[in-house]
């Protein structure tokens, strides 16, 4: 039997199940790969692209994606949005570009597509992100003259300031967590570093008072670093040397998805059910331990890596008020008359 290559194929796996598309940002194809109908659907699809997608937006998301505002994102992030870039083209892949210059007519459409994800918000507003900076670029190409998903209210508000893993929190998710789920938690929680930094971190990064890792959030321009204080020092000594990165998956191997996936998502779930705390919620932790044990804005600013012109808006952000309370509270205590 012949085996037919086909070419172009692009292959989709979400959880249990596997999608197949003519091509990436093409129509799907239904049937099993190899079978006639498989092939046949396949052959229909490329026959049937008798128009140039230059002026459809199936060309404009293929010529983001090759644009330089696209590949300087951080990998994880290009990791997420190739998926909502394959979401635009599957909806609107077909239409004209200039369509989108007239915001009256799309805008409505534009909105019912985000509307199929109205019971998870968040994703909503990603879809809407996404989408809208594919017609940003289209604005810079001078293909349109406005951006249709500027005015487009967010569905998802939350105001995070106060939210952090208390002691609490990580000793129930602990009891639920793999060992490796756990030391990617445990790290974070004593270090602030990001999840695609903690991903790459590998044990030369470690030096003898210190640790230095360069921060694809700033795009090299900056490098993250934590002293090692005694808790971290124990944290990473509980961490077997498997591979050359200091966290792998259960294999032993460095981990491609990071410590927040669903390994993580699951023990979150199972030991703090109704709780909405998110991986990136442990910078909030480590920032929060930072200000209570009195390190300036400055230092704080200097161990996460941000601009410390922006420092006292985020700290407050990570930290909130019920934080800098309690501080407030053992330094009256501790000063209070008589004492």
């Amino acid at each position: 039997m012949v085996k037919v290559v086909l070419k172009g194929v692009h292959t989709v796996r979400m959880g249990e199940r596997t999608y197949h598309y003519a091509w990436r940002g093409g129509p799907r194809i239904m049937g099993v790969p190899g079978s006639p109908e498989f092939i046949a659907a396949y052959t229909d699809a490329h026959a049937s692209r008798k128009v140039s997608d230059d002026g459809k937006m199936r060309g404009l998301v293929a010529n983001y994606r090759g644009s330089k505002a696209f590949n300087d994102l951080a990998p994880s992030t290009r990791k997420i949005w190739n998926r909502w870039l394959d979401k635009v083209v599957e909806r609107f892949g077909d239409y004209r570009v200039g369509l989108f210059d007239h915001p009256d007519k799309i805008r409505p459409i534009i909105k019912r597509w985000r509307d199929q994800w109205a019971d998870r918000p968040r994703s909503a507003d990603y879809a809407i992100q996404v989408l809208s900076r594919v017609l940003t670029h289209a604005v810079d190409l001078d293909r349109i003259s406005t951006n249709p998903c500027e005015g487009i209210k967010s569905l998802y508000s939350a105001d995070r300031s106060d939210i952090i893993w208390t002691d609490d929190d990580l000793k129930a998710v602990e009891g639920k967590a793999s060992p490796e789920v756990w030391h990617g938690i445990n790290l974070a929680a004593h270090t602030g570093f990001r999840a695609e930094d903690l991903r790459r971190l590998s044990w030369s990064h470690i030096g003898e008072f210190e640790i230095v890792i360069p921060t694809n959030k700033s795009r090299g321009g900056k490098s993250a670093f934590v002293p090692l204080y005694d808790d971290l020092r124990a944290v990473l000594a509980s961490i077997p040397r498997r591979s050359t990165t200091v966290l792998t998956n259960e294999k032993g191997r460095p981990w491609k998805d990071g410590p927040n996936g669903s390994g993580f998502m699951k023990a979150r779930d199972e030991a703090l059910p109704g709780r909405d705390l998110h991986f990136h919620d442990l910078r909030g932790t480590f920032a929060t331990r930072a200000h209570m044990a009195g390190l300036s804005n400055r230092e704080i600013a200097e161990l996460l890596a941000w601009e410390e012109a922006r420092v006292e808006q985020i700290i407050r952000r990570y930290v909130g008020r019920r934080a800098i309370a309690q501080g407030m509270i053992q330094k009256l205590n501790a000063n209070r008359p008589g004492t």
